[in-house]
C-alpha cells in the first residue's frame, strides 16, 4: 500500500511544476527610450513641416523638374561607370600584390599608397585641371619623334572624364584591399589542391579562390558602392554635371539654398534606399552557412521582438498536457 502511495505522492509534488508560467524580462528602460525617439522624431518632422523657410513650393517646383533628372542620370552612370573601373583595377591590384614577383607587388603597392594616401578631393581637382600640367596627350615611341596619336588634354579629359578618373581610381585603391582581404580569407589548401590537378595559377584564382572570396567581399563592397553614389557629389567642384551640380546652378541663381539642398537630401536618400535592398539580399546569398543570424532588417527585428512577447497558445495555467 506504501507502494501504492508514493507515485501519488510525487505526482502531487511535480503538479505546481506543471502550472509555471514563464514571464519574460520587463525592459522598462527600453520602452522609455523608444518613446522619447518616437517623440523627438515626431516634434523635429512636425517642425520641418510648419518651417516656412523651407520654402515647401520651391521644392516640390524642382523635385521632379528635368535639371534634376539630368543630373541624376550623370550620377548613376558616374557611379556604376566608377564602381566597374574600380573594381575591375582593384582586383587586378590585389593580385598583384599577391603575387611573389617583387616589382608587381611594389607597383600595386605605390599605387595604393598614392590613391589612399591623398584626399579624393584633390584627385577630382587634379584630374579636372590636369591640362594646365600636360597641354597634350601623345601616344607614340618614347625618346622619338614618332606620334601615333596627339590630341588637346582639355579636348579628350572634359568634366565627366575627370570625374570618372578620379572616382575610378581612388575606388580601385579600396577596392584592392577588400579584394586582397577576401582572397586571403580563402584556405590555402584550396588553392594548393587546385594546383595538384593540373590547374594553372591563373585558372586557380578565378575557378577556386575567388568565388569562394566573395563571402567576404560582396559585403564591403556593396557598402562602397552605396558610398560611390554619394561622393559623386564631390564631382560638382569641377562642373560634372551631376545632380549636385545641377542643383548649386540653380541655387546660385534663386538663393534658394536650403530647398534645392532638401530636393538633393531626398533623392540620394531615395537611390540609396533602393540600392540597400539589393546589397542586403546579396549579403544573405553569399553569407548563408557562415552566419547564425544573418542580415536582419529593422522591421524583422521590431516583428521578432513583439513575438516574443505574444502569449503561446495552451501555455497557460489551465494547460493540460494530453
Amino acid at each position: 500500500m506504501a507502494s501504492d502511495t508514493l507515485p501519488a505522492a510525487a505526482a502531487e509534488e511535480r503538479r505546481p511544476a506543471d502550472r509555471l508560467e514563464a514571464v519574460p524580462v520587463r525592459h522598462w528602460g527600453r520602452w522609455v527610450a523608444a518613446v522619447l525617439a518616437i517623440l523627438s522624431g515626431i516634434g523635429l518632422i512636425g517642425s520641418l513641416a510648419k518651417n516656412q523657410n523651407l520654402h515647401w513650393d520651391v521644392i516640390g517646383h524642382y523635385l521632379f523638374a528635368r535639371l534634376v533628372f539630368e543630373g541624376l542620370f550623370t550620377t548613376l552612370w558616374l557611379t556604376v561607370a566608377a564602381m566597374v573601373l574600380g573594381l575591375a583595377l582593384g582586383t587586378v591590384v590585389a593580385v598583384m600584390r599577391l603575387s611573389p614577383n617583387p616589382v608587381l607587388y611594389a607597383v600595386s603597392s605605390l599605387f595604393v599608397w598614392a590613391f589612399r594616401g591623398t584626399p579624393l578631393l584633390v584627385q577630382i581637382i587634379f584630374w579636372g585641371y590636369c591640362g594646365a600640367l600636360y597641354k597634350h596627350v601623345m601616344i607614340g615611341i618614347p625618346f622619338t619623334h614618332i606620334t601615333f596619336f596627339e590630341t588637346e588634354t582639355n579636348s579628350l579629359v572634359s568634366g565627366s572624364v575627370a570625374a570618372l578618373l578620379a572616382l575610378g581610381l581612388n575606388e580601385a585603391a579600396y577596392a584592392s584591399e577588400i579584394v586582397r582581404a577576401g582572397i586571403q580569407s580563402v584556405d590555402e589548401g584550396q588553392a594548393e589542391a587546385a594546383h595538384s590537378l593540373g590547374m594553372s595559377p591563373t585558372l586557380t584564382m578565378r575557378r577556386i579562390v575567388l568565388p569562394q572570396a566573395m563571402r567576404v567581399i560582396i559585403p564591403p563592397m556593396g557598402n562602397e558602392t552605396i558610398n560611390m553614389l554619394k561622393t559623386t557629389a564631390l564631382v560638382s567642384v569641377i562642373g560634372a554635371k551631376d545632380l549636385m551640380s545641377n542643383i548649386q546652378a540653380v541655387y546660385a541663381q534663386n538663393y534658394q539654398i536650403i530647398p534645392m539642398l532638401v530636393v538633393a537630401s531626398l533623392w540620394y536618400l531615395l537611390l540609396v534606399t533602393l540600392l540597400s535592398i539589393p546589397q542586403s539580399r546579396l549579403e544573405r546569398r553569399y553569407g548563408r552557412g557562415a552566419s547564425r543570424n544573418g542580415h536582419v532588417s529593422p522591421l524583422q527585428r521590431m516583428l521578432a521582438g513583439t513575438a516574443l512577447r505574444l502569449p503561446v497558445r495552451g501555455s497557460g495555467p489551465n494547460h493540460q498536457k494530453g
